[in-house]
C-alpha cells in the first residue's frame, strides 16, 4: 500500500537522497526512495527532503536498501537477502530468493547485480575460491553469470564476512564494490575486469578478519568495519558511506571521481547525521535521519486485508468483523516455529494487561498438521482465541516468516507490522503503542 502524504510535483528539483541511516536510497519517479527497516516500510522524499510517500507491505520485513529498476520500479533488498520489486503505485511486481546466503542488490536501468550483503552475514560459512564475487541477474532474479572471484581468507570459514560489501551499478553497466572489512573501493567493467582501486588510507596495515581466543561459548572475530554503502550521485560522482573507526560507531562520507578513482572529498558525520543528499552540481546536504522520518506518520494506516473468516478450535467461524471497535493484534504462528514458542507467554501477558472491551488478540495457526497445532495449544493454554489457518495463511497474507503480527486500530487499519520475535523490549514498545491507540479519540 502506497500512501501519499501531500500533493507534490511530479519531478521536483533540488536534492537527491543518497543514504538514509546506513542504507542506500534510489531516485525514481521524481522522488528519493529509501528503506525504513525499523518500521518495516519504504519512504520517499521530494527534492526538499520532505516526506512525500510511505510504502507499506507485508513483503517488507526489514528492508535494507532500495535501487531504481528500469524507469518505474523499485528493487528492495530485505535483510535476509530476499529481493522485492514494487512499481511506483506500491504494487508488488515480483520477488526472489537470494543467490548468496544473504544478498545485497543494486540496479541501473534493467541491469541487476548482487553481492554478499553487509547487513546480514552468516559468519562461519566457507566458499570455494571459484565462487563469483558479483552475480549478474536477469529480470526474474535468476543469476545468469558471475563477475570476479571471491577472496578466501585463512580460515576459510570467514569467507562470507570477507566478501560482503556495498555495491553500485553505473550507467554503462560498470560496477563499484566496496568490501565491508577492507579499506578499498573497486570499479569493474561489465566483464569483471578491475578498472581502478581506491583507498581512503584508514589503516597502515590490514589483515584479513581472524578468530580470537574463545570466550566460553563465544568465538570472537577480529575485524574492522570500513565500507557501509555506495551510491552514484546526480552529479555523476561516487559517494561512499564508511566508518571512521573500527566498529562503525562514527561514520564519514568520501567522494570519488568515477572515471579515475581519485579521492575528491572527505567529511566526518556527527551523531545521527546520516541522511545525505546531493544536488546536480554536487552540493552536499547532511541531515539528521531521525528528523526526516519524524515528518510523517510512522505507519501507512491502510486497511488490513483480506478479512479472515476462519474456524476456532470449537469449529465456530470467527471473522475479522467480530473485532470491530477494538484495538486488535492479529498474530500468525505455527507449532514448528521456535520464536513463536518464545513469543506466546509474552502475548498472554499483553492480553491480560488491557480490558476485553477495548483490546483483543487473535492468533491464527498456519499449521498443516492439526495434531501438532493442538499439542502446542495444550502446552501453552493461551487465553486468547486460536484460529485454524490450515497452512494457507502465508499464501494469503504474504508474510516472510513466523511469527508475524499486525496491530490494528479500532477501525481495522494497520498501526504496526511486527516481523519475528523481538523479546521483552519489543513487547514493552508494543504495550505502549496499544495504550496510545486505546487513548486515541
Amino acid at each position: 500500500m502506497l500512501a501519499a502524504l501531500a500533493c507534490r510535483p511530479a519531478a521536483p528539483s533540488g536534492f537527491t537522497l543518497l543514504f538514509l541511516g546506513r542504507s542506500p536510497a534510489a531516485s525514481q519517479g521524481g522522488l528519493s526512495w529509501a528503506p525504513d527497516p525499523e518500521r518495516s516500510r519504504g519512504v520517499a522524499f521530494d527534492g526538499q527532503l520532505r516526506l512525500a510517500r510511505v510504502l507499506s507491505s507485508p513483503r517488507l520485513g526489514e528492508p535494507m536498501a532500495v535501487s531504481a529498476l528500469g524507469e518505474k520500479r523499485l528493487l528492495v533488498t530485505e535483510r535476509m537477502g530476499d529481493a522485492v520489486v514494487f512499481d511506483l503505485s506500491g504494487r508488488m511486481v515480483r520477488e526472489w530468493t537470494s543467490p548468496d546466503p544473504a544478498s545485497l542488490y543494486a540496479a541501473r536501468g534493467d541491469r541487476i547485480a548482487a553481492v554478499r550483503s553487509p547487513y546480514y552475514i552468516p559468519q562461519f560459512a566457507a566458499e570455494p575460491d571459484t565462487a563469483p564475487l558479483i552475480h549478474v541477474l536477469d529480470s526474474l532474479g535468476k543469476p545468469v553469470r558471475g563477475l570476479a572471484q571471491v577472496h578466501v581468507p585463512d580460515p576459510p570459514y570467514l569467507a562470507q564476512l570477507v566478501n560482503a560489501g556495498a555495491l553500485a551499478v553505473g550507467a554503462g553497466g560498470e560496477m563499484y564494490f566496496a568490501p565491508l572489512v577492507r579499506d578499498e573501493i573497486r570499479k569493474y567493467d561489465a566483464t569483471g575486469r578491475v578498472l581502478w582501486t581506491a583507498r581512503r588510507g584508514l589503516y597502515k596495515e590490514e589483515t584479513d578478519p581472524h578468530f580470537l581466543p574463545a570466550k566460553g561459548r563465544e568465538i570472537p572475530v577480529a575485524r574492522a568495519l570500513v565500507n557501509i554503502a555506495l551510491a552514484i550521485g546526480p552529479d555523476g560522482r561516487l559517494y561512499v558511506l564508511g566508518s571512521a573507526d573500527s566498529n562503525a560507531t562514527r561514520l564519514r562520507l568520501d567522494v570519488f571521481d568515477t572515471a579515475t578513482g581519485a579521492a575528491l572529498l572527505s567529511r566526518s558525520l556527527a551523531g545521527t547525521e546520516t541522511a545525505i543528499a546531493v544536488d546536480a552540481r554536487g552540493k552536499i546536504l547532511v541531515r539528521d535521519a531521525d528528523s526526516l522520518l519524524a515528518q510523517g506518520p510512522t505507519t501507512g494506516h491502510e486497511a488490513f486485508g483480506p478479512a479472515f473468516a476462519l474456524p476456532n478450535l470449537a469449529g465456530d467461524t470467527v471473522r475479522l468483523a467480530d473485532f470491530a471497535g477494538k484495538v486488535t493484534l492479529v498474530n500468525f504462528w505455527a507449532s514448528w516455529c521456535d520464536p513463536c514458542r518464545a513469543e506466546f507467554p509474552h502475548m498472554a501477558d499483553l492480553y491480560g494487561a488491557f480490558g476485553r472491551a477495548d483490546f483483543a488478540i487473535v492468533a491464527i495457526s498456519d499449521d498443516v498438521d492439526h495434531a501438532k497445532m493442538l499439542a502446542f495449544v495444550q502446552e501453552f493454554r493461551p487465553p486468547f482465541p486460536i484460529l485454524v489457518g490450515r497452512g494457507a495463511m502465508k499464501g494469503t497474507y504474504h508474510y516472510r516468516g513466523l511469527p508475524y503480527s499486525v496491530l490494528l486500530d479500532r477501525h481495522g487499519r494497520v498501526v504496526e507490522r511486527i516481523f519475528g520475535f523481538g523479546g521483552v523490549s519489543e513487547f514493552a514498545g508494543l504495550r505502549a503503542t496499544i495504550a496510545k491507540e486505546l487513548a486515541a479519540p
